[in-house]
């Protein structure tokens, strides 16, 4: 009884603020948020539930965007569609059982109360998972790097440079997309709160919506938003890639999303992980090697609405499958910007080194 108020009240206060990375279509363009606000309550330890028995397939979900782009190869078009209790279908070999997620408040529950053992989320989202469940959760790879572009419609910004004076407009209030973008305009000699006037919006498609109205000229956005608001805008262009920027000024890749996955469900089956992440691996090859194929998996799973949007957009997505010590690396960098900018954001704490998931 005590653990099931627990888990309510947890369900009750896990929230995800604004938008990180992005979702598959324009409508749902913060599924894949980056501050969640996750309550004290969740703090109790996740091995309270037994993990699962070596027989059974790794429970892993997906949000719906980038970070699961890359899992899609793995999952298959499964012929047995039958769900189980929690929602789960099994992957086309039987070896994962899976679902996919509009928002990471709807997966996070189930992650710390044992109902899935591992997920594609946020990157800063894992942090604040590891700190508030006293570590039991750990990042076994980055699986997405920076997806956020600035574009514009006109030709004035070749540079962060060429931002100062401007107005721009996102969304993100909060959330990484702010501490992205202020740390840049930062690093580039722009007072953020006096160089420059930033507009923020609940969702990507009120950005867009007044870049076409003609009351601002520049935007930041995400992929694969941005290559959908392309298409839907005449003379929109991408002015700045935020992913390369990132590189330039803090030396690592900018980062969006990982696989978190429960300590317990690992030391239940070391091999069965192991096994997992090769195919993972593979599957993330696979996205570059056929990514009409890998489109038309977004579509059916519905990680993006269309399988041609996906196709499009993929290569612009970046994604990856970082593990080990460049995983390391480039993490404790993208966590230490962001707990210098508030360290709420990474769940009041920066995560220790049983946080990485060292194979």
């Amino acid at each position: 009884m005590k653990l099931k108020k627990l888990l309510a009240a947890f369900t009750a206060a896990a929230l995800v603020l604004s938008l990180a990375g992005c979702a598959g279509a324009p409508s749902s363009a913060s599924s894949e948020s980056a501050q969640p606000a996750v309550s004290a309550a969740s703090s109790a330890p996740a091995q309270e539930t037994a993990a699962p028995t070596q027989s059974e397939p790794l429970r892993v979900a997906g949000l719906k965007g980038p970070t699961t782009m890359g899992l899609v190869n793995l999952l298959g078009l499964s012929t047995d569609s039958k769900a189980d209790e929690n929602g789960l279908k099994p992957s086309q070999d039987g070896s994962v059982l899976y679902n996919m997620y509009g928002a990471a408040d709807e997966l996070v529950p189930l992650l710390v109360k044992g109902d899935l053992d591992a997920a594609c989320v946020p990157a800063n989202l894992a942090a604040t998972l590891y700190n508030k469940t006293q570590g039991a959760v750990q990042v076994a790879c980055i699986n997405t790097l920076g997806v956020l572009y600035v574009v514009e419609k006109g030709d004035t910004v070749q540079s962060m440079a060429d931002l100062k004076g401007k107005t721009l407009v996102t969304t993100g209030k909060g959330a990484t997309p702010e501490y992205v973008l202020r740390y840049l305009l930062s690093q580039n000699g722009i007072d953020p709160d006096k160089d420059i006037t930033i507009e923020y919006t609940s969702e990507a498609t009120e950005a867009l919506a007044k870049v076409q109205a003609g009351e601002v000229s520049i935007a930041m956005l995400p992929q694969p938003f941005v290559t959908a608001a392309m298409a839907q805008t005449e003379g929109l262009r991408v002015a700045l890639d935020m992913n390369a920027e990132w590189q330039t000024a803090a030396g690592t890749p900018l980062v969006t999303g990982v696989l978190l996955v429960r300590k317990d469900a690992v030391e239940a089956d070391p091999a069965r992980f192991a096994d997992f992440m090769e195919k993972y691996k593979q599957s993330t090859e696979q996205t570059a090697a056929d990514p009409e194929g890998t489109a038309a998996l977004c579509e059916a799973f519905g990680v993006v609405a269309k399988a041609a949007l996906a196709q499009k957009a993929l290569p612009q997505c970046n994604i990856v499958f970082e593990t080990g010590d460049a995983m390391k690396t480039d993490l404790t960098t993208y966590y230490q910007i962001l707990f210098d900018a508030d360290p709420t954001s990474v769940g009041g704490a920066l995560p220790g080194d049983d946080f990485y998931y060292a194979g």
